[in-house]
């Protein structure tokens, strides 16, 4: 079996192994934060943090929702790393961003996070902070999910099927999911550019002639 059929098998796997009745969980917490003119606040590094941009993008854009991300803001990102450490960037960051009860936070993480660990400190620094202030947290998410899976009050957790490909397999799935979101009925607000075009005209090959 060459690498690529096994990859494909594997990403198979996953999506069979996906809980569907978690992600519309997430869903209706989604549906809720909307309603009362919550905010949604992306958390992830690596990958993870190229996926909270596109995300906060999508569900400004097609869901409707007040949606941020530290790794926009490459200047404070990299002012509060030196300044207040990188285990204590994201908590920092929202508390300068004013997280509230009605907001919610939203991780991108391989692993969600772990103290013990030392492995993303920063994400469960600030899931510390969300949880004293009281907000919601949701998350998708490798591995056994982490810290973010303990606290989380909806975590989809990309399973495990190769352990040589943990990393990729999870933050593929993490935009799988954020566009299942964000595309779901009850969340979608605005048609997308290509499915708002009904029919493609296809170009006449005939020529007018004087």
């Amino acid at each position: 079996m060459s690498y690529a059929r096994q990859h494909l098998d594997e990403t198979a796997r996953v999506i069979a192994g996906l809980d569907a009745m978690e992600i519309e969980k997430m869903v209706t917490l989604l549906v809720d934060l909307r309603a009362r003119g919550g905010r949604l606040f992306f958390l992830g590094v690596g990958g993870s943090a190229a996926n909270c941009s596109h995300a906060v993008n999508d569900f400004r854009k097609i869901a409707g929702i007040e949606a941020y991300t530290p790794v926009d803001n490459v200047s404070e990102l990299t002012a509060r790393t030196n300044d207040e450490g990188w285990e204590h960037v994201f908590a920092a960051w929202l508390k300068g961003s004013r997280l509230q009860a009605k907001d919610m936070v939203f991780v991108f993480s391989v692993g969600g996070g772990s103290l013990e660990r030392n492995i993303s400190p920063n994400i469960v620094l600030a899931l510390q902070y969300a949880r004293q202030v009281g907000s919601q947290i949701v998350g998708v998410v490798g591995r056994d999910g982490g810290y973010t899976a303990q606290v989380a009050h909806a975590c989809v957790i990309v399973p495990t099927v190769n352990p040589d490909t943990i990393t990729p397999h999870t933050e593929a799935f993490q935009a799988v999911v954020w566009h299942l979101l964000v595309s779901h009925p009850a969340l979608k607000a605005a048609q997308t550019k290509w499915e708002s075009t009904s029919a493609v005209v296809a170009p006449s090959s005939s020529t007018e002639t004087a």
